[in-house]
C-alpha cells in the first residue's frame, strides 16, 4: 500500500497554535513602535517652533517710515493656539499660515500632524530684555489612540545674557505613549 505525505491535523493544529502564542506576543510590541513612531511628530515639530522664534527674535524691525532710533529688536509673538481646535487620534491636514503668531515665525507643516501645537507667551513685545528665563513655552499635544488622555511634550524658552534664544536642553514630557 501506498502512503501519501502530508500533515495530520494535530501536527497543524500545533502550527496555528503556535503562530497565535507569537502574534499575541509581537502584536503588543508592534503597536507600541507605531505609537512612538506617531510621538516623533512632537518634537520635531517643536525644534522647528523654536528655530523659527529664535530667528524671529533676532530680527530687527521698524515702524513704517524713517525715524531715528526707531529700529527695534528681541521680538516675541503673542500666545497662540492649540491649533488645530480639535485634537484626534487621526492624522489632520491644518493650515498653520490661517494663525497671526505662527505665520509671523513662518512655521508650516506641510503634512497631516497627530499633534495640536501651542504657544505660550510672556507677552507679544519687543525690545525684550537678556536673563528672560521664560519667554516662551512650546507644547504638543495629541491623543495617538484615541482614549481621551493627552500625550504632551513642552519646550521652554529663555534668553541669555547676549539676549539670544536658547532653549530647555529637553522636552518635558507628560504621557508620552499615551
Amino acid at each position: 500500500m501506498k502512503r501519501t505525505a502530508g500533515f495530520t491535523l494535530i501536527e497543524l493544529m500545533i502550527v496555528v497554535a503556535i503562530i497565535g502564542v507569537l502574534a499575541a506576543i509581537a502584536l503588543p510590541a508592534f503597536i507600541g513602535y507605531v505609537k512612538r513612531s506617531k510621538t516623533s511628530e512632537a518634537p520635531g515639530n517643536l525644534k522647528a517652533i523654536f528655530t523659527n522664534a529664535a530667528t524671529y527674535y533676532n530680527q530687527e524691525r521698524t515702524g513704517q517710515g524713517v525715524s531715528p532710533g526707531a529700529m527695534v529688536g528681541n521680538c516675541t509673538v503673542a500666545s497662540e493656539g492649540p491649533l488645530p481646535a480639535m485634537v484626534s487620534n487621526q492624522k489632520q491636514q491644518f493650515d498653520f499660515s490661517m494663525s497671526t503668531s505662527f505665520r509671523a515665525l513662518g512655521f508650516t507643516v506641510g503634512d497631516p500632524i497627530y499633534y495640536q501645537y501651542e504657544i505660550a507667551s510672556a507677552a507679544a513685545a519687543c525690545g525684550n530684555p537678556a536673563n528672560s528665563t521664560m519667554v516662551y513655552t512650546f507644547i504638543a499635544m495629541g491623543d495617538l489612540d484615541g482614549d481621551g488622555a493627552l500625550s504632551t511634550f513642552e519646550l521652554a524658552v529663555g534668553s541669555d545674557v547676549n539676549n539670544e534664544l536658547y532653549r530647555a536642553p529637553g522636552f518635558y514630557v507628560l504621557d508620552e505613549l499615551e
